[in-house]
């Protein structure tokens, strides 16, 4: 808005014509014999008539002789707009100023003006008796040709729109900041909920084409972030208890299916055995990152035509297990509310340290809050700059609704710098070396490291001891 107030009042002062101002200056007298107690009336006399002689110059008494002598094609209305005259208090000297766009046209106007107005103060102050004219008005200061325009005055506009510019940016910002009820950092966020905060991520222009965390440097803030969301997880399931986690949003576009993915894989990366199951059944995205077959998933387990042992698809280097969504069903809600569903994630909770789950947003559709009765605690990923302050507050309200564990919030598409930021990098970009790529195939290659694999899911009931399944070899 300063820029622009700049530019506007710079082509505004290059576009308009110069004007030139041209001054004369009158002197008002009184006739009389020149004793002191004369003199001193006089002068009262004169100071009291100067500012009926500065209001009569722009009548058309003054102004049109002065048209006439000229040859203006002006009317009397129309030139009394660039004439103007002022007086100084407790004197006698009357300033007539005359603005044109010819300095030799302004000179000219301003002394015909001084001439036509000393004549006719001549004629109203003449006795009706007959005589002279008590009152005598001189010429002090002939009027001249100004050298420079008096307008435009450069500094004076830049300094203008400058100004100008700079009040109406300040109150845009202060009335967008204030209508606007998105939430852009933690600030945003204490107003609505007292939650806990379990990380925040910072936004991150390659996310778009490398999602996930196995494609950014190890040492890169992206990584340090998911770390410290884990750690902080830990901490928050200090007792334990918690071994499924819902991760939802309130709106699509947040980032839930990222935040998902990449918190299995850190918890992975950590020595867990980690399950990711992709319960989005209407717009799953976990496949498409991971590079998995959606074909057969968690929709052919819960109608059962598949055991869930020939379900899970191992990924990357470490124990990671993935059951992508299955075909899309008509019944979504249905289907995550079943206690089919609530059979199977008791039947992974036996085999993993502990399952995700990647849920539907909240406000849409009811799969999210349905699924939260079946799951230890839930995680709701807030897109900044995205979400909003009410839809929040609905999301939450609704997972207290139904009684789900929240464990907290994670804040995502921080901002790197400012005052909304939340991430710190530690580490110079020379010594961020890039991590190396997990994938599908990298984990069935010859010479990987072995990947504990479990054999099978027991069938039975969920309620009997945990069993320890040897470790295997990919393919055996």
């Amino acid at each position: 808005m300063m820029l622009a107030g700049l530019l506007i009042s710079g082509a505004t002062t290059i576009f308009t014509k110069p004007t030139y101002t041209a001054e004369t200056q009158l002197f008002v007298a009184i006739q009389n014999s020149g004793s002191v107690q004369e003199l001193q009336q006089g002068n009262t006399f004169s100071q009291s008539r100067v500012q009926s002689y500065a209001k009569t110059i722009t009548t058309p008494a003054v102004l049109q002789p002065v048209i006439d002598t000229l040859g203006l094609t002006q009317s009397p209305e129309q030139l009394a707009k660039n004439v103007k005259a002022t007086t100084d208090l407790n004197t006698v000297l009357i300033t007539i100023s005359v603005a044109d766009t010819s300095p030799v046209q302004a000179a000219a106007t301003a002394q015909a003006v001084a001439d036509s107005l000393i004549e006719v103060v001549d004629v109203l102050e003449r006795p009706r008796a007959g005589g002279t004219s008590p009152v005598s008005l001189s010429v002090v200061t002939p009027a001249k040709a100004p050298a420079d325009p008096s307008a435009p005055n450069t500094r004076l506009n830049l300094l203008i729109g400058l100004v100008a510019g700079l009040t109406l940016g300040l109150a845009a910002a202060l009335l967008r900041s204030t209508l606007d009820n998105r939430i852009r950092g933690e600030a945003d966020f204490r107003r609505i909920s007292n939650a806990p905060l379990l990380g925040g991520i910072a936004f991150d222009q390659d996310a778009t084409k490398k999602p996930l965390l196995t494609q950014a440097p190890h040492q890169s803030p992206r990584a340090e972030a998911f770390r410290q969301l884990r750690t902080n997880l830990q901490f928050a399931n200090f007792a334990g208890k918690t071994k499924t986690l819902l991760v939802t949003s309130s709106l699509p576009g947040e980032g839930k299916s990222t935040t998902a993915t990449n918190l299995a894989i850190a918890l992975a990366q950590a020595g867990q055995s980690v399950c990711l199951i992709d319960a989005d059944l209407r717009r799953p995205m976990i496949n498409e990152y991971l590079g998995l077959d959606r074909n057969a998933g968690l929709t052919t387990a819960l109608v059962g035509t598949s055991d869930v042992n020939d379900l899970l698809q191992p990924w990357g280097e470490d124990n990671l297990f993935v059951i992508t969504s299955g075909q899309i069903p008509p019944n979504p809600s249905e289907l995550l509310g079943s206690e089919e569903m609530d059979g199977l994630i008791r039947r992974l909770e036996t085999t993993f340290d502990i399952v995700v789950i990647d849920a539907p947003p909240l406000l849409p559709v009811t799969d999210a809050a349905v699924l939260s009765q079946h799951v230890g605690g839930v995680v709701v990923v807030v897109g900044s700059h995205r979400a909003k302050q009410q839809d929040l507050e609905k999301s939450l309200g609704a997972l207290d609704m139904v009684g789900a564990n929240l464990l907290g919030v994670v804040l995502n598409r921080l901002p790197s710098k400012g005052p909304d930021a939340y991430s710190y990098s530690y580490y110079n970009q020379e010594e961020i070396q890039p991590a190396k790529r997990g994938s599908r195939k990298a984990a069935n290659k010859e010479g990987t490291p072995t990947v504990t694999w479990p054999t099978t899911l027991d069938s039975e009931p969920y309620d009997r001891e945990p069993q320890v399944f040897p470790t295997l070899r990919p393919g055996k």
